[in-house]
């Protein structure tokens, strides 16, 4: 199995242990969020190679990140540590039950300095598969620089390249998003978008119609993914569906990661698209259950009982 080669933002994450405003909360908990370090975390765990290419700053925070990556046993040598920049900070409010909210501190942040010197061409051309978000580039220039950078690293190689549009409203505009993220999804291999998110480069009625006109860009494998309505691919021209998972939604932040981590980690292993996609549903399932952008991500013998029980 070769490994995954992944770039972009890792923050640390204040969460409030309550229901309610941020404001009654009588502390908060501290971990490390991010969506390109939660999918190599989600592969590492799930038994293959992962390396994650960023910057933290030079602080507590920046830090808590590397000791926790370190933890996971992700190479120590790609995580930068930028002397001038702060690490970027998530806060997470349980406004209610059901519907948690989320607010960012990144501007300036060590992340978003992120630059084409900094991915590492050789780690890159070595990969199994290349994995970038529509984050990186929503960050700063040189972030998105530094995601066309790897991505021509990639295919200069042959090597697979994984795209999640993943749109962050609060980070631009549809317009600019579209400007930049077209490209990068016609480059992908495997791409990976909600039914929104794909909107913003194509049109369609129904998931289907979207991952065919997706497919029309330039990637081989499109997959649709659902949230609660579960997820469909397009492979060969086969539409393959796999339907929810029931859970209970304790925090529903890093499922799409976590999902697009079991189905990386499933196709870096050779599986064919339905298990790849059961995989990516029972991961996505188990990661919103617990609080945490990666802390539920399972490993391989917890993903294997769960898709067990599923198809029993």
């Amino acid at each position: 199995m070769s490994g995954l080669v992944t770039l972009g933002e890792a923050m640390a994450v204040l969460t409030s242990p309550i229901v309610g405003p941020l404001r009654h909360a009588p502390n908060l908990t501290l971990g490390v969020a991010g969506a390109e370090a939660t999918v190599a975390i989600g592969v590492a765990r799930l038994g293959g190679q992962a390396t994650w290419i960023g910057r933290v700053g030079d602080d507590e925070f920046g830090r808590l990140i590397r000791m926790t990556l370190a933890g996971q046993q992700l190479p120590a040598e790609h995580v930068l540590t930028d002397e001038h920049a702060p690490t970027a900070l998530m806060v997470k409010e349980r406004r209610t039950g059901t519907r948690t909210r989320v607010s960012y501190y990144r501007t300036g942040s060590a992340g978003s300095r992120l630059r084409p010197a900094d991915v590492d061409e050789t780690a890159v051309q070595r990969a199994g598969a290349l994995h970038l978000t529509g984050i990186t580039p929503a960050l700063s220039e040189s972030a998105r620089d530094a995601a066309f950078a790897a991505t021509e690293s990639a295919r200069a190689a042959g090597v697979p390249i994984s795209f999640d549009l993943n749109y962050r409203r609060a980070l631009w505009t549809p317009d600019e998003a579209t400007a930049a993220l077209h490209p990068l999804a016609s480059a992908a291999t495997v791409l990976f978008a909600t039914e929104d998110e794909a909107r913003l480069l194509v049109d369609g009625s129904d998931p289907a119609q979207l991952a065919h006109a997706l497919a029309a860009l330039g990637p081989r494998e499109v997959v649709i993914k659902r949230g609660g309505d579960g997820a469909v691919a397009l492979t060969d021209g086969e539409i393959v569906t796999v339907p929810p998972r029931p859970t209970t939604v304790v925090d529903p932040v890093g499922a799409g990661d976590s999902f697009a981590a079991a189905y990386l980690a499933a196709r870096l292993r050779g599986d064919p698209v339905r298990q790849r996609l059961d995989d990516a549903a029972a991961a996505g399932a188990l990661t919103v259950a617990v609080r945490g952008d990666w802390e539920g991500l399972p490993d391989r013998s917890e993903l294997a009982a769960d898709t067990s029980d599923v198809t029993r």
